[in-house]
């Protein structure tokens, strides 16, 4: 089953790829990971790669298709996968009907103001923990000790920019695959096991 998944930041989407990987066995594969292996495996493209990374710039779409199209060439893609930030634009989605068959594209739908709390309450500490206040209302790592912080990109007036900037840019894919018959709308406003359990029954 070849899965693609949709959504704001703040939509669980990385949550669910987590559960989803291990429910249907394929990998969750994102392009962030597929661009770090290329340029640890020194391939050429990884260094094509890093050659705009490197300037802050953003890789090119045809780049960044090929770094995808090879991550689904591994042995381990056989059987399906989950895509997570590709495709990002129309351009990309069309280029990816050409390397593979899509089945599902799941589009995480979430209310704005959920999104801020949820990403406005997160905590995170230098060791790489991370909590939220609703579960976690002290201030101290429970790892290592350390104080909480709040990342630069969890404030409201970053959350909410983001959030515009998602709508701008990639939201019209999921028009482009609803004309094409693919779109599974998912309510995840509610907590990681009931949207898992809505996209358990929505994708037979």
């Amino acid at each position: 089953m070849n899965i693609i998944l949709l959504g704001a930041p703040g939509a669980g989407k990385g949550s669910q790829a987590t559960k989803l990987k291990e429910y249907y066995a394929i990998p969750h594969i994102s392009t962030g990971d597929a661009f770090r292996s290329n340029i640890a495996r020194g391939t050429e493209i990884g260094v094509y790669a890093k050659s705009f990374i490197d300037k802050g710039q953003l890789v090119p779409d045809d780049l960044t298709v090929k770094i995808v199209e090879e991550r689904l060439s591994h042995d381990d893609c056989k059987n399906g996968f989950l895509l997570d930030g590709f495709p990002r634009s129309i351009p990309q989605a069309e280029a990816l009907e050409k390397i593979a068959k899509i089945d599902y594209v799941i589009n995480f739908v979430i209310d704005t103001e959920k999104v801020v709390k949820r990403l406005g309450g997160r905590r995170t500490c230098a060791c790489g923990e991370t909590y939220h206040v609703s579960t976690h209302p002290s201030n101290i790592c429970d790892k290592c000790g350390k104080e909480l912080y709040i990342r630069q990109d969890d404030n409201e007036e970053t959350i909410r920019n983001r959030m515009a900037v998602y709508e701008k840019t990639t939201a019209p894919l999921v028009g482009f695959y609803k004309e094409r018959g693919l779109v599974v709308d998912v309510d995840a406003n509610g907590t990681i096991e009931e949207t898992f359990q809505k996209i358990i029954e929505l994708v037979k």
